[in-house]
């Protein structure tokens, strides 16, 4: 996993806090926009330690890579169907009247890069950075377990939403983690990411739907991710 030359952690830790604070900025001044400097900075920290983009956040790019980004894509889209037509039989969902528009179709439209660049943002942060630490040695377990846990942490000004936010948090950080593990590329974990925040307000506009039961729904976007977790582990590992 870890494949870059030496990185003392004098240069790995301050490098991180950068990426860290140029992912909490744009929240924390209520300006999303700002995310859009996140990729920079990243391209920055990248240069400081001695690396080209892509490999300092295993984001190499060949042939296979689109089809990593695009199944993960279309699975998270499956996943998140999934969720909506369980959680609506249960009555964690109530269900709108859909109007497809002119309009809705450009906002469609614009919600691919509009999700895409925080998606890739977290991923980097919280997957691909660590995962080319050469001063640590991950076992696939610990590096899951600590990506999915950083995951969790990263999202401060949800933390307060309590324990099932957490927990749901948490399972997706072990999807994406794994993800990234079993291909050796982030562009899998930036696949999945992409596609579920993608499909959440995509629904919303195509197929309207309310939050009936907000901790049943978060509990079983936690479950629909153990599922997504247990269908990457199985899945043979790429050479």
């Amino acid at each position: 996993m870890n494949t870059q030359g030496s990185c003392p952690a004098t240069r790995w830790i301050p490098t991180f806090i950068a990426l860290f604070v140029a992912y909490q900025a744009p929240e924390a001044l209520r300006t999303p926009a700002l995310m859009l400097a996140f990729l920079p900075v990243a391209w920055l920290v990248a240069r400081a330690l001695g690396l080209v983009m892509g490999r300092a956040y295993a984001l190499e790019w060949n042939r296979r890579c689109l089809l990593l980004l695009s199944g993960g894509f279309l699975l998270a889209i499956v996943a998140k169907t999934a969720a909506l037509a369980v959680g609506t039989r249960l009555a964690l969902y109530s269900p709108g009247t859909a109007a497809v528009s002119a309009g809705a179709l450009i906002d469609l439209a614009w919600l691919l890069p509009w999700t895409f660049v925080p998606s890739i943002a977290e991923d980097m942060l919280t997957r691909g950075f660590w995962a080319r630490i050469p001063d640590i040695r991950w076992t696939a377990s610990a590096f899951i377990l600590f990506s999915a846990l950083l995951y969790v942490l990263n999202h401060i000004f949800r933390l307060a939403n309590g324990p099932v936010e957490w927990f749901m948090l948490f399972c997706f950080g072990l999807a994406y983690a794994a993800a990234l593990w079993k291909t050796g590329s982030l562009w899998a974990a930036v696949g999945l990411h992409w596609g579920w925040n993608f499909a959440g307000p995509a629904f919303g506009i195509a197929w309207p739907y309310e939050i009936a039961d907000a901790d049943g729904s978060k509990i079983l976007s936690a479950v629909v991710h153990l599922v997504l977790l247990a269908i990457i582990l199985f899945l043979p590992k790429p050479r």
